[in-house]
């Protein structure tokens, strides 16, 4: 492993160019650097020679099958294939220079499985098959080798070119030919797909598409890989990158149905294209890669479940959450001192809404500057006392942290945590070995290089010495680290370092106040005063609106770009790979270069700060929110959807993003509820907060300058929000469970309909609506205006779904759909017949003072009279947990049964019972042998409720009826 070398110049101003040193000994063609042809079409492909085979795959070599074409690069002349049956549903297919010249992620960074020490060749579902020249390759199933093959690069299965742009307004979607091309600027590989295939995943991105990704639609979509601070824009790259992908399979003649994933294990700044040329029987996805080696994973599944657990078995399981950690999280920009911080603390419990975390952004800091808080308006001492009194309220403290560490200004600047990692040397560095110097939010900064030996040690002192100064955070919320910069190269270097100010305004100051009334708001027609009613009359107009929620251009649309850095322009949305970011040539230790790592800054980030927490509070788990992520980063850290805007369609945009990272291996995930960019409104604040209620991660947060949007403002937000968290709390051993899946098996706790219903074609677009776990349907409102709501009901009439709150049986059409009513205040959400959830029954103002109350069992059987679930129960904080007890519900023929296995004691007993669809008026019930007496029968309901039975949850116990 070799890392890129370049010249000594001090970043970029404002462009570049690249030197790229080669000894004579890289297996690389002879060409002029300069003189690529930027055509794939002369390509020669490769020939496969040399095979070794052995019990656990091959190994074979690649030569260039004549002439190198240099198209975006120089041609490597020899590559070499490794294929390994890792597992029974895992296979990996890795081709890589034979000089191992490009960079590959080192095990150090992200660790994975070790070989495999069984033989994996002939019980895999998944097969490797090849054609030696051109070489090409396929996979297919064992299990139905003849059915059309899961990935397939052989020139006879791809449309004949050369084909015109498939999308029409971006001459790069003209496709040259298919050959392999590896080169060590430009790496390309294509693979047929079915027609319009069903593809999920691919981002991070806010796909104008919706949750199943454009395959055919004008041509089709291109999901740039390249790490961006940006506001949540639509159809283009952004914070994160995950080169993950499922596709579902349904065979409408034999009514079966197959998921499969396939992941691209490279950090490398990519095009992924998702194409389907005019006329064409097929449609495929290819892979331009401006460096690294094609390392692909393929996962048999066969259902979305357990694709995505493969997933998660290579890069790693989801970190364990801790409880509070689902409770409600307040924050703004904006939060000018302490006192306005304990100001919201107050008003939320004076409102009775749960608080359950409080935050503060860069307004904690002294000039902006990290590990800090201001001497004024966050002075220590009171810090500290603030976040002592949150404790005995059972509520916690995350402050923000950036990626930026600001440069002293002058010689008289003290500033310790540059001071100790200059020391340490653990700072990015130019390529002449002076430190990289750009601009964020204190002024002039530089930037952690996680690669340097001393970082680790070194963040993690500076995460203590902060805490010890009174910010005594229980988690920590990581911005701005894709990472960003706003200036392009090392603008700091000979500067003047004394000028902290950054080039733009700020919102809310004197030319930057946030005045846009909020969304579909016509002052013309309603006046100024921005409410959702006036008169009684709704304010929201649907003129405005439609404008407002016209499809981007995406990516694509942005031509004439210039992003100088590879001869292949990767679609980067602001163009340069160096703008609001590290230029690319950018040195890191070991050698490596920015172009090559700068995908991975974030999750290394993530996983340096998520061992400094396990190493400053043992034995609990570790809480991280975070911008930025890669592959594994699930494993450190949770994600919120980043800067979104307050406006209806990022209200819907809410929940693909929340499916996305279910994929990813990232499950804890949620929005900035009632939006960040912008003025919300009442209305979309009260659809909002109902909404996040039902998802992992669960914080509201705006910007400066912007309408206060805190849920206690308006009386029907405040009143939405009570109900909507109750029900979240009441929840709570529900979303402990699948978090203990999660953690455990990488079971994704929220899914798409289909993943639980894959046969049902009319459920592959459906991202309007969610389900937690396997039982919980959400439909929620996302349009102003309202008060109904059209909603799908899987099962096509063979399941059961009852309304959560009213426990009545939805009576759905022919089709399926029913409209529900939707009264501003109210979400719909409907438990599935066949289930049973354990719940809190007294919800409280805090998820601790509800783990303290007693549990409640709601068991809504089938119409076969059958009903079954589990739960996972431990003290909601040790890491990992030490003991734990699983549960087990299971309902039939007028009878209960509940088992009970594990160490963990748990002292909360079961109050209450409810069974739904119990046909007939029992005659007697009996609680493990006793005849009960509290209990109530309600036939419009087939509702049987059992109260007070005070049941252990430690032993095996049975209820009868």
């Amino acid at each position: 492993m070799v890392a890129r070398l370049f010249s000594g110049v001090l970043g970029i101003h404002p462009f570049h160019s690249q030197d790229v040193l080669v000894s004579e000994a890289d297996p690389i063609a002879e060409s002029d650097a300069t003189d690529f042809s930027k055509n794939v079409s002369s390509c020669p492909g490769y020939s496969l020679n040399s095979l070794q085979e052995s019990k656990f795959g091959l190994v074979a070599q690649l030569s260039l099958s004549g002439a190198p074409c240099n198209a975006f690069g120089t041609d490597f002349e020899d590559l070499t294939i490794q294929v390994t049956y890792e597992t029974d549903s895992r296979l990996r297919v890795r081709i890589a220079d034979s000089g191992n010249k490009q960079f590959t992620i080192p095990e150090s960074v992200i660790a994975r499985p070790p070989p495999p020490t069984t033989s994996f060749t002939h019980s895999s579902d998944l097969v490797f098959n090849y054609e030696p020249s051109p070489f090409s390759f396929w996979i297919t199933r064992r299990s139905n080798p003849d059915a059309t093959p899961l990935f397939d690069t052989r020139l006879s299965s791809l449309p004949k070119p050369p084909l015109a742009p498939v999308i029409p307004d971006d001459n790069s979607t003209a496709l040259d030919g298919f050959p392999l091309v590896f080169e060590d600027q430009y790496l390309q590989l294509t693979s047929s797909l079915p027609l319009d295939a069903n593809i999920y995943g691919l981002g991070e991105v806010i796909a104008s598409s919706g949750f199943r990704r454009n395959v055919a639609f004008n041509g089709g979509s291109i999901q740039t890989l390249w790490a961006r601070d940006i506001a949540d824009p639509i159809d283009q790259n952004m914070y994160g990158n995950h080169p993950v992908y499922v596709e579902h399979r349904f065979n409408e003649t034999t009514n079966e149905a197959q998921s499969h994933g396939v992941f691209l294990f490279s950090s490398s700044g990519a095009d992924i294209l998702l194409l389907t040329p005019p006329g064409a029987s097929q449609s495929l996805v290819q892979y331009r890669m401006i460096g690294g080696v094609f390392d692909f994973y393929f996962f048999s599944g066969p259902t979305p479940h357990a694709v995505i657990e493969q997933y998660g078995a290579l890069v790693g399981l989801p970190s364990w959450i801790p409880s509070w950690a689902f409770g409600f999280h307040l924050c703004r920009w904006g939060y000018i001192s302490i006192n306005e911080t304990m100001e919201q603390v107050q008003a939320m419990r004076a409102a009775n809404i749960p608080l359950e975390v409080m935050w503060n952004d860069i307004d904690l800091y002294h000039a902006f500057r990290d590990f800090t808080s201001d001497p004024v308006s966050f002075p220590g001492d009171a810090m500290r006392a603030f976040i002592q009194e949150l404790a005995s309220h059972n509520q916690h403290y995350i402050p923000i942290l950036d990626a930026a560490v600001p440069h002293p200004t002058n010689a008289t600047d003290v500033y310790d945590p540059y001071i100790r990692g200059h020391e340490l040397d653990t700072f990015v560095k130019n390529p002449d070995g002076s430190e990289y110097i750009g601009k964020v939010w204190p002024g002039y900064t530089v930037f952690p290089d996680w690669f340097a030996n001393d970082t680790q040690q070194w963040w993690t002192e500076s995460l203590k010495n902060w805490s010890d100064e009174g910010v005594e955070y229980s988690g920590i919320w990581l911005d701005m680290n894709e990472i960003s910069s706003f200036c392009q190269g090392s603008c700091g270097t000979d500067a003047d370092l004394s000028n902290t100010s950054v080039p733009f305004l700020l919102p809310g100051m004197p030319g930057a106040l946030v005045t846009d009334y909020p969304e579909c708001y016509d002052p013309s027609v309603s006046g100024p005063s921005g409410n959702v009613t006036v008169n009684g009359a709704l304010t929201c107009t649907d003129r405005i609106l439609h404008a407002l929620l016209k499809r981007g251009e995406g990516a694509g649309g942005e031509q004439g770009v210039n992003l100088n850095a590879p001869p292949y322009a990767i679609h980067n949305g602001i163009g340069d790979l160096s703008i609001n970011t590290l230029a690319t040539n950018a040195s890191h230790a070991g050698g490596f270069a920015e172009l090559d790592v700068h995908n991975m800054w974030g999750m290394m980030e993530e996983k340096a700060t998520h061992l400094a927490l396990q190493q400053l509070q043992p034995g609990k788990r570790p809480v991280i929110i975070a911008r930025s992520t890669f592959p594994s980063s699930g494993k450190w850290a949770g994600h919120w959807l980043g800067d979104n805007f307050s406006k209806w369609e990022y209200l819907y945009y809410n929940i693909q993003g929340i499916l996305q990272f279910q994929i990813f291996q990232i499950p804890f995930v949620g929005a900035d509820t009632c939006g960040f960019n912008g003025n919300t409104d009442e209305e979309l604040c009260n659809r909002w907060m109902q909404l996040s209620a039902f998802v992992p991660f669960y914080r509201n947060h705006n910007e400066r300058g912007a309408l206060s949007q805190e849920p206690y403002r308006w009386d029907s937000v405040a009143n939405a929000s009570r109900t909507a968290i109750a029900t979240r709390y009441t929840l709570l051993p529900y979303w402990t469970s699948l978090f203990a899946n999660a953690s455990l098996r990488g079971t994704p706790p929220v899914r798409a309909l289909w993943y639980e219903f894959p046969t049902e074609a009319e459920l592959f677009s459906v991202d309007k609506q969610f389900l937690v776990g396997a039982d919980i349907l959400v439909t929620p409102v996302l349009t102003p205006n309202v008060s109904t709501v059209e909603g799908i009901f899987p099962g096509r009439g063979e399941v059961t779904w009852r309304d959560y709150y009213t426990h009545k049986v939805v009576d759905g059409s022919s089709n399926g759909t029913a409209t529900l009513s939707a009264p501003l205040g109210h979400i719909n959400v409907h438990i599935r017949g066949g289930s049973a959830l354990l719940l809190h029954a007294n919800p409280g103002y805090t998820t601790t003072e509800t783990r303290e109350g007693p549990f409640s069992l709601l068991v809504s059987l089938e119409s076969n009279e059958h009903a079954f679930g589990t739960a996972y129960i431990d003290d909601g904080v040790s890491n990992p947990p030490t003991e734990s007890r699983n549960l087990t519900f299971s309902a039939t023929a007028g009878q209960l049964a509940i088992s009970s296995n594990g160490n963990f004691a748990v002292e909360q007993k079961l109050q209450q019972i409810t069974i739904l669809g119990v046909t007939a008026n029992p005659t007697e019930v009996s609680v493990s042998g006793m005849t009960a007496e509290n209990w109530q029968f309600i036939p419009e309901l087939q509702k049987l409720v059992i109260s007070n039975v005070a049941l252990d949850l430690n032993g095996a116990q049975t209820v009868s009826w």
